[in-house]
């Protein structure tokens, strides 16, 4: 079984080459959109974007030896996700969401 990735480059390195140049378009457009201060690196197994430690105490999230994660992207067997933790506490960012 082959390792995990355990940065960006070697998780887009590991992805066939269509999957690999969807998953750089939709990180470069999240990265652009990104407020400063969030961190980007591989979190529970797919890119993630996360409020590091620095920011947050420890012991805020769940797992507290991982840092807060806000949205994750993922190539997944049949599907490409893209996961945003921050649309779904507030009602009128996941409608504007959905509708865009």
């Amino acid at each position: 079984m082959p390792a995990k990735p355990t940065t960006v480059k070697a998780y887009l390195d590991s992805l066939p080459e269509d999957r690999r140049k969807a998953i750089r378009a939709v990180r470069t457009a999240v990265n652009r959109a990104l407020p400063k201060g969030y961190k980007e690196g591989v979190q529970y197994g797919m890119i993630g974007w996360f409020v590091p430690h620095s920011l947050y105490p420890d012991g805020y999230h769940c797992n507290p030896d991982q840092p807060l994660p806000f949205a994750g992207l993922a190539s997944q067997k049949q599907y490409m996700s893209l996961y945003l933790m921050c649309i779904y506490g507030v009602p009128d960012q996941e409608a504007w969401f959905k509708k865009a």
